[in-house]
């Protein structure tokens, strides 16, 4: 298996988390939090969709899905369009409001530029300098397993999020 078959396939298993966690979550699921302070499902998918986005546009030098495809007016949040969710205060948690359907048109805008980037890779690009402001420098291979595993926390914490909507099993 080559480097970006296996990126491939991790992107891959967010891609089909995301549309399960989604799948059959109605607006009041979406925006609840748990324990009343916790990062709403709306909240975690919209962030992870902005995390893989910036992350990954930046490395492939593309523009952000959310600005070159219209998300950022589409979904009108409070907030700066350049804006991921880093550090949001509870208030800003709050503002993330959206359909699933809206949210998942997100992501999957985001994920499919993501696959043509990782498409054109070989191994030898793994290595290639993406950020020179930490020490050691982060290497496009670092940032993409960073971001995989960030997407993948956050998606699991939305299903959980989900589980605690829903009605227990008998």
């Amino acid at each position: 298996m080559k480097s970006n078959e296996l990126l491939l396939d991790a992107f891959g298993r967010i891609h089909e988390t995301v549309a399960r966690t989604l799948d059959g979550a109605d607006g009041e699921a979406l925006v609840r939090r748990p324990t009343g302070n916790g990062n709403s499902m709306a909240w975690l998918i919209w962030h992870l969709s902005r995390v893989e986005d910036a992350q990954v546009s930046s490395a492939a030098g593309l523009g952000q899905v959310w600005t070159a495809q219209g998300f950022a007016k589409r979904f009108d949040l409070p907030l700066s369009e350049r804006d991921t969710g880093y550090g949001h205060s509870s208030g800003q948690v709050d503002a993330v409001r959206a359909t699933p359907e809206l949210l998942f048109e997100y992501y999957d805008a985001v994920h499919r530029q993501t696959v043509a980037f990782l498409e054109g890779l070989g191994d030898e690009d793994l290595d290639r300098i993406v950020d020179k402001r930490w020490d050691p420098p982060v290497t496009l291979g670092v940032r993409l397993v960073s971001t995989i595993a960030d997407c993948l926390q956050h998606v699991g914490q939305a299903g959980y999020a989900k589980g605690l909507n829903s009605e227990p099993s008998r």
